[in-house]
């Protein structure tokens, strides 16, 4: 296969960028055609490039704390997995290549369960990041950074840290079932902060809050609390009810506390910047939140599946969102290559052309929604989402 037919798959942009390349070759390149060509080509490739590739990898289920809103609380009784090293390894060259081919930067996230109870995880952060050439980020529930190794570990090798914090003090530590856990925390993340400016290098340090009816009314406070941390971004969502529905109907945001959250978000957002902290989450993203707290459904008829975004589970499935592992899942097995992984997002959308699946007509995928982009830069995205119903 040819590298014209490859970009072909891989989306509009690059295959403008690859058939300006052929006229520039065959000498048509000062042609009106061409010049139209040029101007839309540099437009569409820096877009493209600052996006990059984001793949979510669920690496494990285990985790060691307790709670109540969360699938992977220590107390469920079930069997736990872990991804396999080696396909984790073989998939990471895939995507080395890839990088290498298209420029697409890529962004290697990983979760779990408490990811950092992987043993193996510090090696393949090392081989990812020192050996692909690809970055790495994770999100934590923060047990493991008071240690001072894994601190430096993170400081050495991570683009990005996510630290789950859900409110301040007991709060925190109740929902957690994690004593002084709010207080651990805090000092441990002081402590990376700190290690950052001093080595002005370092990731882009986090914290995530799951918003709750209970806890709502104090995410501003625990925001300000965060940026003396010095965190430097915050993202939220909303209580979901697939992981626990025993917990979710007394704990989820009810329709005032939603629209008291899209009066706020503006407000905060000001206020954290000038403390040197960006509050993510656009208009779009409140809107799916509101929508929830009413039991109002959101379709999306095209999410552009593969394209700059994947979820790969435990078992080595990658697919298009945490909600559609088990129907439009392919296994790493599949995936040996840079071409296979560039005729994904075509094989998804077949997929989806053949069976819709209910997720799609509900979607509560946050990145869907731009949950990590705000307002004032979500402009930079490279096309909008159709939501329109089908």
């Amino acid at each position: 296969m040819t590298a014209l037919t490859l970009h072909r798959i891989r989306c509009r942009s690059f295959l403008v960028w690859i058939e300006y390349d052929r006229l520039a070759q065959s000498g048509k390149r000062h042609s009106p055609y061409a010049a139209a060509e040029t101007r839309v080509c540099a437009d569409l490739i820096f877009r493209v490039r600052e996006g990059g590739m984001i793949v979510v990898w669920r690496i494990t289920q285990r985790c060691n704390l307790c709670c109540p809103f969360c699938a992977y609380d220590r107390r469920m009784t079930w069997a736990r997995r872990d991804a396999e090293v080696e396909t984790i390894q073989r998939f990471g060259v895939v995507l080395a290549d890839y990088q290498r081919l298209t420029g697409d930067r890529v962004l290697v996230s990983w979760i779990g369960g408490e990811p950092f109870l992987l043993p193996a995880l510090s090696r393949l952060t090392v081989f990812f990041t020192r050996e692909l050439g690809l970055r790495v980020s994770a999100t934590t529930n923060g047990t493991a950074l008071d240690s001072a190794a894994v601190r430096d570990h993170v400081l050495a090798h991570y683009s990005e840290l996510t630290v789950s914090v859900d409110g301040i003090g007991d709060v925190h530590d109740t929902l957690r079932s994690w004593p002084a856990g709010y207080a651990t925390l805090r000092r441990s993340v002081g402590q990376l902060a700190e290690s950052k400016r001093a080595a002005n290098r370092g990731p882009r340090l986090r914290a995530n809050v799951v918003l709750m009816r209970q806890t709502i009314a104090a995410f501003e406070p625990l925001c300000l609390e965060l940026a003396d941390w010095g965190i430097e971004e915050i993202t939220f969502n909303q209580l979901g009810g697939r992981d626990r529905p025993e917990f979710f109907p007394t704990h989820r945001l009810r329709p005032d506390q939603t629209a008291w959250l899209q009066n706020l978000v503006p407000h905060l957002r000001d206020r954290l910047a000038g403390l040197g902290v960006r509050l993510a989450g656009t208009a779009a993203y409140l809107h799916r939140i509101q929508a929830s707290s009413r039991d109002e459904a959101i379709p999306v008829a095209d999410c552009r599946p593969g394209e700059q975004f994947l979820f790969v589970n435990e078992v080595g499935s990658a697919a298009p969102c945490s909600f559609t592992s088990s129907d439009y899942g392919v296994s790493l097995a599949e995936l040996d290559c840079v071409q296979a992984l560039l005729e994904l997002p075509s094989r998804f959308a077949r997929a989806r052309r053949e069976r819709r699946l209910s997720p799609c007509e509900d979607c509560h995928s946050t990145q869907v929604f731009e949950k990590f982009s705000a307002d004032r830069d979500s402009a930079t995205k490279t096309q909008p989402i159709d939501c329109g119903k089908r």
